[in-house]
């Protein structure tokens, strides 16, 4: 199976459970983590994501107010965006 790329960018004041939380709705939607990065500064969590969405069988929009929900409940800023308007937005 072809992947299906997208990134997930998340940030917002550090605590317990970010990477956990987020992880876990991933693993349930047959979700896989290619890539990620993850800093925190002077408290900031800042963290991105490369994921392949190719096993999720719902639209991308369902896991986006997914991820949106996991935002409101700790506070957090939670973009989901696909590979190809990511590659669009961020061109040379």
């Amino acid at each position: 199976m072809k992947k299906e790329l997208s990134f997930i960018t998340v940030m917002g004041k550090d605590k317990k459970g970010i990477v956990a939380r987020i992880s876990d709705l991933l693993y349930k939607n047959n979700i896989n983590i290619e890539d990620i990065n993850q800093k925190i500064i002077e408290g900031l969590f800042v963290m991105t994501m490369l994921v392949d969405v190719s096993g999720y069988k719902y639209p991308l929009q369902k896991l986006n107010s997914a991820l949106e929900k996991i935002g409101r409940d700790m506070g957090l800023r939670i973009q989901l965006q696909h590979e190809n308007i990511f590659k669009m937005m961020h061109r040379v």
